[in-house]
């Protein structure tokens, strides 16, 4: 099935049945973003309106067709016991360009239609898994006509209704059948689906009118500012805006319109080194208000850090494989905590028996050193003035967004929850997400690490200086940036996971100047890695981004201060033996006279 608007910048693999969730940076990229602010470019609306707003005719024609339904399929044999439609209207804009030249512009507007029909009870229906077979998180979508014509809209709804019914009416027999021979364990033993409070709400709808024009221009400027270097072999810079609207109806009473408007900037720069392994960079800015649009030198201030760095990482040494005392960075720390924590407090993990179940019957236990707590908190919009990407109003079951405390003074409180129960764990905490085309999990929005035992970064510095000293190890690592990350979390793997850094510091205890290093990715097991935290800064850090896992792409944010780990482990670089170009860039290749005239590079 297409699905539509899927974000090249993150993915997810399966193996084996097992899958693997990925979080990347920009074209793979999840960063700490930085607002400025900028001339009005953009409008868009995505507050909710004061006072009544008029039902849209979307919704009107939800619910039409939803009482129809229910008034045969409610007592049919067997009957529907929940029915939920929703349809997403997503407007995007693009442009793209690379070394100084366009490569895309466009706008397009579609709709998408899911509709989600459970035969059986709240107990036991048609998605119950029996034994060990894949789980099936690809949902059903079809796209629907753009026009606000009921007449259309009520027979795509017709139409997919009648086809979902079947299919669930056969899956429900073959359920039941072959629960008399496979074993059942003990959180399997959850109910199917929660009851939950129906939800009434439409809020201003999301939109913008974009001018691409001037941003085609900026594309172009900021990658011909690129090539300033010869180390830069390719450049790609991408700005896109999203207005997507959800329009919610299902059969408990739930009766949602609302919409998020979202702006990105990507920058990303290729290189190689002589050995031939390949360096890359990111920038990003993130904002939801255009009036917060980056400005040219905040962007060409990124452009010139990005070269220096690249340029620094290619002539770096490798590092060797590495086990020691290491600090992160809040930007580092954030994915550590995303892949390492987050991804396995998610619910319907505890319940899927392929999974690990790492923190399944640890509710109560002490997780993480008691100093830290977690939570994840969706209602939050920004932190001071920087945009959260993980926040929303309502998931995408109808429930609405709250505050989940996960960890409390080190011990595991909680889990994400979707509309999947389990066992002590009866109701969602509002955290069923998905990409349209995906059936909704239980997936992170706003990860929030909070410490009591912080000091400042110098002092946090120090502290690493001396755990060098103490272990006995010739060097200590700072992870200053990185690409993302990845985490096995199903038990047909091993429990671990992959945070891969960008730029990377040897910290030598005898006072010598920090030395750049490249070539390694941090690996390690989740319940031993979170348990060498000792300290942290009092600096938190924030990173956006896409995380992608069963449910397809979903826009996340995580916010930590600086950690210092007394082990950490490093393992070699996947890397090539392709050599750098034989010949520069046309444009630095003075001797061969073929540089442009002047403003012209």
């Amino acid at each position: 099935m297409t699905r539509p608007d899927s974000n090249p910048s993150s993915f997810t693999r399966v193996r084996a049945g097992i899958w693997l969730a990925v979080c990347l940076l920009a074209c793979s990229a999840l960063t700490l973003t930085t607002i400025v602010s900028a001339p009005l470019l953009l409008a868009a609306q995505t507050r909710p309106a004061a006072g009544a707003v008029e039902k849209p005719a979307v919704l009107a024609a939800l619910e039409q067709e939803l009482e129809r339904s229910l008034e045969t399929l409610g007592k049919a044999d067997p009957k529907a016991y929940f029915l939920g439609y929703t349809v997403t209207e997503v407007q995007r804009a693009e442009v793209s360009g690379s070394n100084a030249a366009l490569m895309n512009s466009q706008e397009t507007r579609s709709r998408w239609l899911e509709v989600e029909l459970r035969v059986g009870d709240y107990a036991l229906d048609n998605t119950r898994r029996v034994g060990g077979g894949p789980p099936s998180y690809g949902g059903r979508v079809r796209q629907i006509p753009i026009e606000d014509d009921t007449a259309i809209i009520r027979r795509a709804l017709w139409l997919e209704t009648d086809r979902e019914y079947r299919q669930a009416a056969e899956q429900l027999i073959k359920i039941q059948t072959g629960r008399e021979v496979k074993v059942e364990t003990a959180e399997g033993q959850a109910p199917d689906f929660s009851r939950e409070k129906p939800q009434a709400a439409i809020l201003t709808r999301a939109n913008f009118a974009l001018e691409r024009k001037p941003w085609e221009e900026r594309v172009r400027r900021y990658t011909r500012a690129f090539r300033e270097s010869p180390a830069v072999l390719n450049s790609i810079v991408t700005f896109s805006v999203q207005a997507q609207n959800q329009y919610q109806a299902t059969s408990e009473g739930t009766r949602l319109a609302f919409g998020q408007a979202r702006y990105r900037l990507e920058l990303y720069i290729q290189c190689k080194a002589a050995d031939g392994m390949d360096i890359n960079r990111y920038g990003n800015f993130d904002w939801t208000d255009p009036k917060q649009a980056p400005d040219d030198a905040a962007v060409l201030a990124r452009v010139k850090e990005m070269i220096r760095e690249a340029e620094a990482l290619v002539a770096a040494p490798l590092v060797d494989p590495y086990a020691g005392p290491a600090m992160l960075t809040g930007r580092a720390a954030a994915v550590f905590f995303h892949e390492v924590f987050g991804h396995r407090a998610e619910g319907h993990r505890q319940k899927d028996i392929t999974e690990g179940q790492t923190f399944a019957r640890k509710v109560g236990e002490q997780i993480l050193p008691e100093f830290l707590s977690v939570y994840d908190d969706p209602t939050k919009a920004q932190l001071d003035s920087t945009v959260l990407l993980g926040h929303y109003p309502f998931d995408d079951e109808g429930v609405q967004a709250r505050r989940v405390p996960l960890v409390e003074k080190g011990i595991l409180r909680n889990f994400l929850m979707s509309r999947s129960p389990l066992v002590g764990f009866a109701n969602s905490n509002g955290h069923g997400r998905r990409q349209v085309g995906f059936s909704p999990v239980a997936r992170q929005g706003n990860l929030m690490i909070e410490s009591a035992r912080t000091v400042t970064n110098q002092q946090l510095r120090q502290m690493l200086i001396e755990e060098i000293r103490k272990q006995g190890k010739p060097f200590g690592l700072v992870i200053d940036d990185i690409a993302g990350g990845f985490t096995f979390t199903g038990r047909g793997l091993p429990q671990a996971f992959q945070v891969i850094p960008l730029v990377v510091y040897k910290v030598y205890p005898d006072g010598r100047p920090d030395e750049l290093v490249r070539g390694v990715d941090i690996v390690g097991t989740p319940l031993v890695s979170l348990t060498k935290i000792v300290a942290t800064d009092d600096r938190p850090e924030i990173f956006n981004g896409y995380c992608g896992a069963e449910s397809g792409s979903v826009p996340v944010s995580a916010v930590s201060p600086a950690i210092l780990i007394t082990e950490m482990e490093v393992q070699k670089k996947e890397t090539s033996t392709d050599k750098p170009p034989i010949l520069p860039p046309p444009h630095h290749d003075v001797a061969g006279g073929a540089r442009p005239a002047a403003g012209k590079q």
